[in-house]
This record gives structure tokens, sequence and C-alpha cells, in this order.
């Protein structure tokens, strides 16, 4: 190998590189992704701050007392935080293709890149051949001295180290840009999520002005009507309760509790996301508890300060303030034993619409107040799975979810009418009816 066909060939190979590698249009391209990737970000900061300003406004106006306009301002402010929750999504949403495509460029030009320096490689190799007067090997073995044929070998070990080096450091950055090929993979998937939250949060705006619109329609936007409407709510719950109560003593239902879950097993979920709760701890000032519980199962407090309500039986379930609109996840696998509304017969303030899930291991779990229902009777669900929205439908002057526990066996789903003939009230509202030892302790269970 002569000194002027290595001097050819490193010159082929370092300018075909060059050519191979335009890192400063790269670099540019790159920068200027990353810029707008991090004005997302920002914009997702200041979108944070905001619904965490909203969210102390909620909860100040929950203190109030319960009047027409604190209800309504709560709606309101509710609206925005959700307006600001979508747009911190379509944020996310933009960032993630952005990165994506940021991704999907790199490794794309790096395969170029690798597949040019084999072709430079190629053409290196092909003007060493052309430009040796006598093959390597010849020239070792009638080389005029030992130094002679030393300096041709490594000659030749030189060149074939640099193509080695170049090769294996470009197979090291295919195999990094194979590993962002499986970010980008993950991005794709939290693009999948992103644009279900983006539907979920429309859909609970949807909710939101729906109650508002109710709400303006029934009280007239009048103080004295929303008041009136409120003591509606409570007769109407008396004569409920008053009413079940009598009907539930009369079931023949046997409730076995060697069928049921051992208490403190943790077998049921909290029926919302992990970020949900998350920001119940968070504000466990607000209720005195890390669960955003307002009102606990059994003789609490506000039952019995209530006795016109309960009926002296005291709260048969669990209550959680959510905003209107938020998610609600099924506690636990199972199949979806029935759904309802009682708004649909006028007067009747009691579950409003509800949802109840028949679960394998002796349980049963209901979902009431709810703005939106995404299920249906017989239909399987999955632990974690949304079905349906929260929200104020029935007895309810706040937007909250009633969580119920039932033992299965103790339970049917039937209308007042159809067991004692009644006539008044909630008569003809289908509902979940169980004898009384049938309602289990939700927080034994969760």
């Amino acid at each position: 190998m002569t000194r002027a066909a290595v001097v050819l060939a490193f010159l082929t190979l370092t300018a075909v590189l060059a050519l191979a590698h335009p890192g400063g249009v790269l670099a540019d391209a790159a920068a200027d992704v990353k810029a707008q990737i991090d004005a997302h970000n920002a914009q997702i900061a200041q979108l944070e701050a905001d619904i965490a300003v909203y969210q102390k406004q909620l909860d100040t106006l929950g203190a109030k007392k319960n009047t027409f306009q604190s209800t309504l301002s709560g709606l309101t402010v509710s609206a925005k935080q959700l307006a600001s929750q979508i747009q911190v999504t379509k944020n996310k949403i933009a960032a993630a293709n952005l990165q994506i495509t940021q991704l999907a460029d790199s490794i794309n030009d790096k395969e170029q890149v690798i597949a040019a320096d084999k072709m430079a490689i190629a053409k290196a190799l092909r003007s060493i051949a052309q430009g040796e007067e006598v093959p390597l090997v010849v020239r070792l073995i009638s080389a005029s001295s030992l130094a002679s044929a030393w300096k041709a070998a490594d000659q030749a070990a030189q060149f074939n180290q640099a193509l080695a080096e170049d090769i294996s450091n470009l197979r090291a950055v295919k195999t990094s840009l194979a590993n962002n090929l499986g970010q980008a993979a993950e991005k794709k998937d939290d693009l999948v999520s992103f644009t279900t939250d983006l539907s979920t949060q429309k859909r609970s705006v949807d909710a939101n002005a729906a109650t508002q619109k109710q709400l303006i329609v029934e009280t007239s936007q009048q103080e004295t009507e929303y008041q009136k409407l409120i003591a509606a709510k409570k007769a109407s719950q008396k004569a409920f309760e008053s009413q079940l109560i009598s009907l539930q003593s009369q079931l023949n239902l046997i409730v076995n509790p060697g069928s049921l879950p051992p208490v403190g097993s943790g077998v049921l979920s909290w029926p919302f996301s992990v970020a949900f709760m998350t920001g119940c701890g968070a504000r466990s000032t607000v209720f005195g508890n890390k669960f955003c519980i307002t009102q606990y199962f059994g003789n609490t407090s506000f039952s019995t300060a209530n006795p016109q309500i309960y009926h002296g039986s005291g709260h048969n379930a669990i209550d959680i303030a959510a905003p209107i609109g938020t998610p609600i996840q099924a506690s636990l696998a199972g199949t979806v034993f029935a759904t309802g509304n009682t708004d649909l017969v006028k007067g009747c303030y009691s579950f409003g619409k509800w949802v109840m899930i028949k679960h394998g291991n002796g349980v049963s779990t209901l979902y009431a107040h709810l703005s939106q229902i995404d299920v249906a009777q017989g239909q399987g669900v999955a632990t974690g799975q949304v079905i349906g929205l929260s929200g104020m439908t029935g007895y309810a002057t706040g937007p909250h979810i009633h969580f119920g526990v039932y033992a299965s066996d103790g339970v049917k789903i039937m209308t007042l009418r159809q067991f004692r003939g009644a006539t008044i009230g909630c008569a003809d509202a289908t509902m979940p009816v169980a004898t009384l030892d049938a309602y289990l302790n939700p927080l034994s269970y969760l």
C-alpha cells in the first residue's frame, strides 16, 4: 500500500463522513423543537398554578353557608378549573407530539448517517485497492527488510482500526437511538392517555354546564326559590327514608357474614384516580381527613343532627366531595348489577343517577349522585374503569359521590311500589334496597 493510496483513502473517508453529518442543521432543528417543548412545559406550570388557586377558592366556597350564590359561584369556579385542565392536557399532547417527532427524526437521521458511512468506507477501500501497485501480502513477503514489512503492516492496521472504531461508534449511537425509539413508544402511550383525558374533561365541562343550567331553571336565580328547592329535597328525602326503612325491615333476605371478605382486607380501591386521591391528601386540613370524605358511615354527627332526613338510622355509605364531572372508577372488577336515575320520578330526591356493581367476593358497590353514567346493566367492568362522572343529582346540595358497600345477598333492585304498594314520593323510582344488616362500612374494605 502506497502512502498516496492511504492518504487518498482517508481523504475520501473524511470528506464523505463530513457530508453525512450535517451537525449544524440538525442541532438547530433540535434546539428549535426543545424550545417549543420548554414553552409548553412553562405554560403547563402556569396553568397548574392557576388550577391550585381555583381549588382554594372552591374549598373556601364549600365552607360557606349553602346559598344559591355560593353554589353558582362554585360551579363557575369549577368551570374555570376545568378549562385550565383542558389547556394543560392540550399542552401535554402538543409536547408529546413534538418529542415523538424529535425522536423519530433523530433515529431516521442517524440511520441515514450509518448507511452513508458504510458507503464511504466501501469507497475508501476501493480507492486503496485501486491505488495499490502490489498487494499487501506480496509486499510483506518481498520486503527488503523487516522494518519495511512492519511499516506496510502498520499502515494497513491503522487504517483498519480507524474504520473499526468509526463503525463501532456509529453502532453505539444507533443502539442509543433505538432506546429513544422505545421512549417514543412510551410517549405514544402517553398521547393516547392524554387524548382520553381530554375527552373526559370535555364531558366534565358539559356536565358542569348542564348542572348550572338546571340550577338556574329550578331557582329562577332567586335565593328564596333556591332555599325552597333545598327544603323540598329535604322533605322528599325524609319521606323516602321513612318508606325505605320500613321496606328494609320487611325484606326476607339472609346475609351470611362468612361469605364476606375480612374487615381490613383492603379488597376495594377508592372510586377515583390516584391523582385525585393524592390531591385529597394534600387538602387534609379542609376535610379533616386525607380522603375528601364529608360524611362517614353510621350514626354520624350530621345524620344524628338531621333525624328528619335519616330517620334515626344513620348514614348507609360515605360521601366524598368531588367536583362535577370527576371520573368515577369501579372499585373492583365485577358486573354492572343495575343502573338508574331516581330523578326521573318527579319529587324523588334520593340517589339521583346511580350505578351498582356486583363483585365476585360477596359484596356490591354503589356509586350515586352521578351526572353521567357510562356503563349498562350486565356489562363487565375492570378495577379502575371509568363508570361515570360525579355530579349532584338526587338528594345533593353540593357535588359529591355517595359510595356504598353492600352484602350482595342482602340487596335487591326494585321500586317501593313493587314491594308494598307505596304510592307517594319515590314509589316508582328504581333503586337498590337492602336489609339493614346488608349495609357495610366502606372503610372496612378500602
